[in-house]
């Protein structure tokens, strides 16, 4: 193949040029998926240390080639480990996009079975939606995480194990400031209440509002590595928040809340 252009005694061609163009594309989309979270420091400490790397290779320094390509070596089965959370999310997200996955069009095109009534998921969404409403005019403070694709996985020794079907009034008692189930979240899965009083881990994210509280925290940490969505009503101010894919989105109207809903339950079986 023709040289294209040459550079410090290098030849390159289009392939060349393509595996740049690759390279800069994911370290974009690794920069996307990492920016306001605490491995984004680390991030970028790894790009330095990779620039430095080339830098002193073109410059032919061989000592500090040497050190940097070690350092770079045993620094892989580091990486990770630090970045397991960032890795598994990045998983969740591509495996959404696989061609067995509910979401994509291999599957809506050839298994025309997976096509159904929503009914019941239309009837789910009104349940929270009502319940939501009513918990935020009162200013009950709630923390609702739904998923519709697997088991949530959280700490069952200090959780309540419900398994009963979705009705406002039901959701509504259980936040209830009187009820002994208030503290914590409930964890909806499929068209059950799968548990309440659930603690969920806590983002640590620094670019997070410095007003929200435990329970908006709470719910961008249980989005930060799986694919839910967590509805929150605040206490203080009856506002409802949603957090999706480790992003929080405050004072949310009842339309936009039951859009996301819909998004989440409906469209993501047929759109």
């Amino acid at each position: 193949m023709d040289d294209l252009f040459q550079f410090y005694g290098y030849r390159y061609n289009w392939l060349n040029v393509l595996d740049l163009a690759i390279v800069i594309f994911l370290v974009i989309q690794l920069y996307r998926l990492l920016k306001g979270s605490l491995a984004f420091n680390i991030f970028v400490g790894l790009l330095m240390v990779y620039f430095a790397y080339f830098m002193v290779e073109l410059l032919h320094m061989p000592i500090l080639t040497l050190i940097l390509q070690n350092f770079i070596n045993i620094g892989l089965i580091a990486i990770i480990i630090i970045f397991q959370p960032e890795i598994r999310k990045f998983l969740l997200v591509l495996g959404k996009k696989a061609p067995l996955s509910k979401d994509s069009f291999f599957t809506k095109l050839f298994l025309p079975d997976k096509f159904k009534s929503y009914k019941e998921e239309e009837n789910i969404i009104d349940e929270v939606v009502t319940a939501v409403s009513h918990m935020a005019a009162t200013y009950t403070g709630a923390l609702i995480v739904i998923s519709n694709s697997y088991r949530v996985k959280f700490d069952t020794a200090s959780s309540i194990s419900l398994d009963s079907n979705i009705n406002a009034k039901l959701l509504e008692s259980i936040f209830c400031k009187g009820s002994p189930l208030h503290d914590g979240a409930l964890i909806i899965v499929g068209n059950k209440i799968l548990a309440a009083k659930v603690i969920l881990p806590v983002s640590e994210n620094p670019n997070l509002p410095l007003q929200v509280g435990l329970r908006h925290r709470s719910a961008v940490g249980i989005t930060e590595h799986s694919d839910n969505l967590a509805i929150v009503v605040s206490e203080e101010r009856g506002t409802i928040s949603y957090a999706e894919d480790g992003s929080l989105t405050q004072d949310v109207s009842l339309e936009d809340l039951k859009s996301k809903l819909y998004e989440v339950l409906v469209d993501g079986y047929t759109g």
